[in-house]
């Protein structure tokens, strides 16, 4: 994804967040290019950094998407997490750690546009609705916490892939209704880096 440059925008204020442009936070996905002064050098803003507004308006939807995502990405913490001393396979070990990697500034960046916008994270013991996106049930879970070796492999792997098939179908609801620019940069994200760790765990199922 190429680089998203910001021109300074004026937003209006109002009581709810669908009715004020929503302060635009540099995401941990495309660089974020900030102008400088008038013959100045621009430079390339930190993950988290408060920029100026973003050029729509929020709405309903991007806030049911951060709300969503938030509770989504901390169970796929919680999986990759149990990776390290369950006898995993290298691969899984090491796509445990891209996940890692990758969804917790995703965490940090919604929390914050959260925070911009008056509203709190979900709180640790949030759910997104796991009938609808793929999450994994407790039992699920338990199952996954007992296994070990290539039982936990495959489990871990099934797992993952309808997760990440949940992740895609929230951003796409993301992509088709939301309006906030972050919002939808992070949506088209999770849409291209999720499809390809699912081609990649499919065929290490198959393997």
């Amino acid at each position: 994804m190429g680089a998203v440059l910001i021109s300074g925008a004026a937003g209006c204020a109002a009581d709810t967040p669908a009715d004020r442009r929503a302060p635009f936070v540099a995401g941990s996905g495309a660089p974020v290019v900030v102008p400088g002064a008038p013959g100045g050098a621009a430079r390339t803003a930190t993950p988290g950094e408060r920029i100026g507004e973003s050029d729509a308006r929020t709405g309903a939807a991007d806030v049911r998407f951060a709300e969503a995502m938030i509770p989504h990405h901390r169970q796929a913490l919680e999986m990759a997490g149990l990776v390290a001393g369950r006898d995993a396979g290298a691969e899984v070990a090491a796509l445990a750690g891209r996940i890692a990697q990758g969804q917790g500034p995703e965490i940090a960046t919604m929390t914050s546009w959260l925070a911009s916008l008056g509203r709190p994270a979900p709180a640790a013991h949030a759910h997104a609705r796991r009938d609808a996106y793929g999450m994994a049930t407790p039992e699920e879970m338990n199952r996954l916490r007992g296994a070990r070796g290539t039982a936990f492999d495959t489990l871990f792997l099934r797992l993952m892939i309808r997760h990440h098939e949940g992740a895609v179908r929230m951003a796409e609801e993301e992509l088709r209704d939301g309006a906030d620019r972050l919002m939808r940069e992070m949506a088209r994200d999770v849409v291209s880096g999720q499809r390809a760790e699912i081609g990649r765990m499919r065929r290490m199922l198959a393997a």
